[in-house]
């Protein structure tokens, strides 16, 4: 939002794709709604993080397969998300290599960009719509078939990329047509710890 300044838009999403995940709706400068929970386990599918889930399943497990609390924990912690659905891995890079040849590759992928869409149109009801959706983390600026999955199943709210800027992960993503700007920003996150922790020093 610094990097933003004063100008930016009423109405934005933010979508940090990572191993780690989170959609947060940002209304005149003020965070007012993002997709993690209590911890950051809740939310969308991530790298080994499981997002939101129905509780009845960790009772089940609980119940049916002798888990205790340390097994729950290490389960939808450690063992979920892109990994578990694949079976293969974590790391959406390695997925895209096998996608055609592993269904479970690719279904990770489906889930992933589906779970997605699905907190980016929820953010756009808490906001009343949105004006800006910036991609960022390691998938959110380096990943151009995600982002273009996710983005196609958006259309519905009137956002559509320019393919070949997708593709070089220019700024602007968007097509000129799209009622709603697609931006790639860097994260810089160690940028953010160093600020956040020279005022707190």
């Amino acid at each position: 939002m610094r990097r933003l300044g004063v100008n930016r838009p009423d109405r934005i999403i933010i979508a940090h794709l990572g191993n780690g995940v989170s959609i947060t709706a940002v209304k005149d400068g003020q965070s007012i709604d993002t997709s993690m929970g209590l911890t950051p386990t809740g939310g969308v599918i991530m790298g080994t993080r499981c997002g939101d889930l129905d509780p009845g399943i960790l009772l089940y497990l609980m119940r049916e397969k002798n888990f205790d609390a340390a097994g729950l924990e290490e389960v939808v912690d450690h063992r979920s998300g892109l990994l578990g659905i694949s079976g293969i891995d974590s790391d959406m890079r390695r997925l895209h290599e096998v996608s055609a040849s592993d269904p479970n590759a690719r279904l990770a992928i489906q889930m992933f960009c589906y779970s997605i869409r699905k907190q980016v149109a929820a953010m756009t009801a808490a906001l009343e719509g949105v004006d800006l959706l910036i991609f960022t983390g390691g998938i959110g600026e380096h990943d151009a078939k995600v982002r273009a999955e996710i983005c196609d199943g958006l259309a519905c709210l009137g956002i559509s990329l320019d393919l070949v800027r997708n593709r070089s992960s220019e700024s602007a993503i968007n097509q000129s047509t799209s009622r709603c700007l697609v931006w790639v920003l860097p994260s810089q996150e160690d940028a953010q710890i160093a600020v956040q922790t020279w005022e707190l020093a």
